[in-house]
């Protein structure tokens, strides 16, 4: 699996943030090598592209789950490569274990996962990136994307304490400030579990 940006990705990801006027800051988080990387505030298509184009500018290698079905000949070689991480959706109860699985035989590793689960959010945010995180025994980088300043990157690093509504509260906090796309799509920065639901899939 690819964990390098080289410099063709960076200088791809550089020319397109050029054009669209957008700028990477950061920057990659010191000391860090593998992270769950929250992708927010997610409501557009455009939000994928941007993201990318700020991962590969600042160094970031980031990675991204797929159903194992995409993950065969002859795609499996070059998914991998692009940062495809294969996960078997029919076992929503075993993603975690998958992750964590490929996070353990990663040097470096950036899984970047929306806690929304889509474009349109919903009335809360999936935990599945906070339990992945805790499984895997890695932190959780907070990424964003800033329509209004045009600019996006690594913002905070936040460290699974297994309190999950204190340690929600430290992303509620910086997201606060973000601007997306389509600002009226943004689901609150809750998940189930603070209201005594039951945990989302992870995914």
């Amino acid at each position: 699996m690819s964990s390098e940006v080289g410099p063709v990705r960076r200088a791809l990801g550089r020319t397109w943030l050029k054009v669209f006027g957008w700028k990477a800051v950061g920057p990659l988080p010191e000391g860090v090598p593998k992270a769950v990387f929250v992708a927010a505030p997610h409501t557009s298509n455009w939000d994928g592209p941007h993201m990318i184009a700020i991962a590969w500018t600042l160094g970031v290698p980031l990675h991204w789950m797929g159903k194992k079905e995409l993950f065969r000949f002859p795609f499996e070689r070059f998914l991998k490569s692009v940062g495809g991480v294969s996960v078997d959706r029919s076992r929503p109860e075993g993603v975690v274990e998958d992750i964590a699985r490929a996070f353990a035989a990663e040097r470096t590793m950036y899984l970047a996962i929306a806690p929304s689960g889509s474009r349109r959010g919903k009335g809360h945010v999936k935990s599945g990136f906070y339990r992945i995180a805790q499984q895997a025994g890695v932190p959780i980088v907070l990424g964003f994307l800033d329509y209004e300043k045009r600019q996006g990157g690594c913002g905070p690093v936040v460290v699974p304490t297994g309190n999950l509504s204190a340690d929600m509260e430290h992303l509620r906090a910086f997201y606060a400030t973000v601007v997306a796309r389509h600002p009226e799509r943004v689901p609150p920065m809750r998940v189930r579990e603070e209201a005594g639901g039951p945990a989302d899939a992870a995914g």
